[in-house]
């Protein structure tokens, strides 16, 4: 397979400014280029972390984005004298949003890189913001609340996989677990910042995020797997060596990367559905999608959505604290699984927060059985009340171990380059409609049967432990190029 420094087809002067953005792709040769950057990051793991940073910015607007109808629920519906359902709308809309981004995402990506990607993100994320901040009637948040949505359906694929692709492999899993934990940061947030500050000045701090991610894109290579993909030769060894330190011999890794793309014979050759019959492909892909879909359909947006009531029904008079000690939870966990992920693998990590949620899901729905024949002014109501709230905290805490960061991270390792674009983008989407799914019908089914729903929702998590333990692979410790491999 031969590299060539540009691509024939009239689009290199399009990717152009998104690939030499930086002062090391500003110097006339790669030696001066190197020299550059090993002034600014001398050390893999630095210069690795510094990128992982920056990018992060991203899912901390994705997680500000999740947490801001939360809070300023009350104080919309009486500024501009919405109904419930009107509101209902508008926290809605950024899961249509997302679908649509995620439909683009992968596309984008291929097209100008990840780079470039998450600059465009960030464009509809900043004016969705500003017509939320000065709305005088729902015409404006909807529209907002759109903008933002897309906007967030590109970062949620973008990031992942670009962390994937600049990270070490003995690195690779903890740094893409910084992806949900910068969600639930931000998540955290929009939740704290939602007690202090109203509405409209909290809509104007979420576009901070991006005002600071777009200047940092500046400053970091681009995704040397994806400059390879494009045959960039020079600025793709360029890139690596910026990541892996100036001193590093990256012959090994350059080689490797080379080879897999060589053997896939298909940089430029458009994907076929011919060729999702391939096991290298459809099962990949089917992981990908049935880890992002049993994400959602485990009911972790129903459980955080009845939280509230379930603490009024515990005692605990003040929801909002309650919610802000939720988002504390989830950072810590989170956190957590950042640095357990490298240490004892994906498959146990999955497979214990999995079984840990079905446990937590079994005891809410035991409490929520019992309690119909129980009296109120009982002291065991009370007592399951607060079983309830242990089943709820428990659940969160198991969530975020392993299926909350996971799955956006084995998706970005296991597909293969040549249907990356396409598979990312169908994963993606497919979480996205399983989010919006399990957001619209809570309120319907918690109505229906508290009990009945939760038992669902556990049956779901029970299931994950089973697709966990026959078809998701142990990715810990090898390269993408052998991960991918492994499919053949």
């Amino acid at each position: 397979m031969s590299f060539r420094e540009e691509s024939d087809d009239g689009r290199g002067d399009l990717r152009k400014p998104f690939l030499h953005t930086g002062s090391w792709y500003r110097m006339g040769s790669r030696q001066s280029s190197l020299m550059s950057s090993s002034q600014v990051i001398r050390d893999s793991s630095v210069s690795v972390l510094a990128c992982v940073l920056i990018v992060a910015l991203g899912p901390i607007q994705f997680g500000f984005t999740a947490g801001y109808s939360s809070p300023t629920q009350g104080a919309i519906t009486e500024d501009l004298k919405l109904s419930v359902s009107e509101f209902s709308l508008f926290g809605s809309l950024s899961n249509v949003g997302a679908m649509v981004g995620a439909i683009a995402s992968g596309q984008i990506a291929e097209y100008i890189g990840r780079k470039g990607s998450l600059m465009i993100a960030a464009i509809p994320n900043i004016i969705g913001w500003l017509s939320i901040s000065f709305a005088k009637d729902p015409s404006f948040l909807y529209m907002g609340r759109l903008l933002e949505g897309f906007g967030v359906g590109i970062i949620s694929y973008t990031v992942p996989v670009y962390i994937a692709e600049i990270a070490p492999q003995n690195l690779r899993g903890g740094l893409g677990s910084v992806n949900q934990l910068a969600v639930t940061i931000g998540i955290m947030l929009s939740y704290l910042l939602g007690l202090f500050v109203n509405w409209r000045l909290l809509a104007v701090i979420g576009i901070l995020p991006c005002l600071v991610l777009i200047p940092g894109l500046f400053f970091i290579p681009e995704s040397p797997r994806w400059l390879a993909k494009m045959g960039l030769t020079e600025d793709f060894e360029t890139s690596l060596q910026v990541l892996r330190g100036f001193d590093a011999d990256i012959t090994v890794e350059v080689n490797e990367i080379k080879r897999s793309l060589a053997s896939s014979s298909s940089r430029r050759t458009a994907v076929r559905f011919a060729d999702l019959k391939q096991r290298r492909y459809w099962l990949p892909l089917m992981i990908g999608i049935g880890l992002l879909c049993l994400q959602q359909l485990s009911g972790t947006n129903g459980v955080i959505f009845y939280s509230s009531n379930i603490f009024q029904s515990a005692g605990i008079s003040s929801s909002n604290a309650a919610t802000c000690g939720v988002g504390a939870i989830q950072v810590i966990a989170t956190a957590i699984a950042t640095w357990l992920v490298d240490k004892t693998g994906r498959r146990i990590l999955l497979i214990v927060s999995s079984t840990g949620m079905a446990v937590s899901l079994l005891l809410i729905s035991v409490s929520f059985f019992l309690k119909g024949f129980v009296s109120e002014d009982s002291s065991f109501y009370s007592i399951l009340g607060i079983l309830s709230v242990v089943g709820v905290m428990c659940m969160i805490v198991c969530f975020s171990l392993g299926m909350g960061p996971i799955p956006w991270l084995i998706m970005s390792e296991i597909l293969p380059i040549k249907i990356k674009g396409l598979a990312g983008s169908v994963a993606t989407l497919a979480n996205w409609f399983c989010s919006w799914a399990i957001t619209a019908t809570a309120p319907l089914l918690l109505d229906w049967s508290s009990g009945g729903t939760f038992i669902g929702y556990m049956l779901m998590s029970a299931f994950t432990v089973v697709f966990v333990s026959i078809w998701v692979p142990e990715t810990k410790g090898k390269t993408l190029e052998e991960i991918q491999f492994s499919f053949r």
